[in-house]
């Protein structure tokens, strides 16, 4: 590759914040939807139905005509929808909770990604919400822009992704199970739906003041009396007395020291023969094999954004990891990126593995 093409790649990414700020806004003030509710439309009409100047709005519409989001009749002067129009609705309404997710807790923050790479901390939760010395699951508890954007979006992830994870998993009849980092107990209570049975029971283990919402989750899906919480720091130490235990959309959060160290809680918890089921999003072995935009995302949403650490590994990897700790791995399994959900970049892979003696 010459000189000139790889200077010329770098227009890719100058533009890619214009980009994502141009689409999304659109949707913000409801152009999109003022196109699929009304049909044809003049700048003059979405301009006043958006309460912005036409100028404006033919300005904005330029980059969704270039991409074939949106059709432009340049005789008479109005949009339609083009490529847009055959996306159903609720497909839409799922990926912009994803962009509207990183409009709010990646765009503004990622800025100062070189600071935080070089002190290890979110930085720009500092400089913009004053919030010093924590991650972006800290801040989430105390600034409630924060929450809506991210809670509602992991939980639709949760939705998604955690019937698959049961579909790939086995949990033994009346298993007593430990849900680590299982937030306000989705993950318990989807634990009983997906692959209840008599005398399961599901213990949702995370920080102490999850406790109070995570309880009357259970209560609300009456299930008060086959799920529990224990509070406390995975790092500190995790409850005895549990055959399964499950790890989902958490390891990925830390370096792999970090990972090594919750491995040997978990495996201290255990007896041996107890199963250990963890649900991650993973890299493809080769970098350059990648299909999805995965590894375009996650180094700044984690280092930059969230944790100041952390990021996907390769499945291999958390192998080895699993191995370190004294686990023999039975299972893994990845998504085909193929089969994605449309609009979804995340690659999820579930690795099995049973403590050894």
């Amino acid at each position: 590759m010459s000189a000139t093409v790889t200077l010329n790649r770098f227009t890719d990414f100058m533009a890619g914040p214009a980009r994502f700020m141009t689409l999304l806004s659109c949707f913000e003030l409801g152009l999109i939807d003022a196109l699929r509710q009304r049909g044809s439309q003049t700048a003059v009409q979405l301009g006043d139905a958006a309460d912005v100047r036409p100028a404006a709005v033919e300005q904005l519409l330029l980059l969704l005509v270039k991409e074939g989001f949106v059709a432009h009749d340049e005789t008479t002067g109005e949009y339609t929808l083009d490529a847009l129009a055959e996306v159903p609705e609720a497909d839409l309404r799922r990926v912009l909770l994803l962009m509207d997710m990183i409009k709010v807790t990646m765009l503004r923050q990622v800025f100062y990604l070189t600071d935080s790479v070089r002190t290890g901390t979110v930085v720009g939760l500092e400089k913009l919400y004053g919030f010093q010395g924590g991650t972006l699951y800290d801040a989430v508890a105390e600034h409630p822009d924060l929450r809506a954007s991210w809670a509602t979006l992991m939980d639709n992830v949760t939705a998604h992704i955690d019937p698959w994870f049961f579909d790939n998993i086995d949990i033994p009849p009346g298993a007593r199970v430990l849900d680590v980092a299982g937030n306000t107990g989705l993950g318990a209570i989807l634990t009983h739906k997906l692959k209840g049975s008599p005398g399961l029971h599901v213990t949702t283990f995370d920080l102490p003041e999850k406790e109070a919402e995570a309880l009357e989750n259970f209560r609300s899906h009456g299930l008060e009396r086959q799920c529990s919480f224990v509070g406390g720091d995975v790092f500190t130490g995790l409850p005895a007395g549990h055959d399964v235990v499950l790890i989902k959309h958490f390891l990925d959060m830390w370096d792999k020291d970090a990972v090594r160290a919750i491995l040997q809680g978990v495996s201290r918890s255990l007896e041996v023969g107890g199963q250990v089921h963890i649900l991650v999003p993973v890299y493809p072995e080769s970098v350059r094999d990648s299909t999805a935009v995965d590894i375009d995302f996650f180094p700044a949403f984690f280092l930059g954004c969230t944790m100041g650490q952390g990021g996907p590994q390769r499945s291999s990897t958390y192998r080895a990891l699993l191995e370190e700790c004294g686990f023999t791995v039975t299972r893994t399994v990845a998504q085909d990126p193929a089969r994605l959900l449309p609009g979804t970049f995340v690659v999820h892979g579930i690795l099995s593995a049973t403590k050894h003696a």
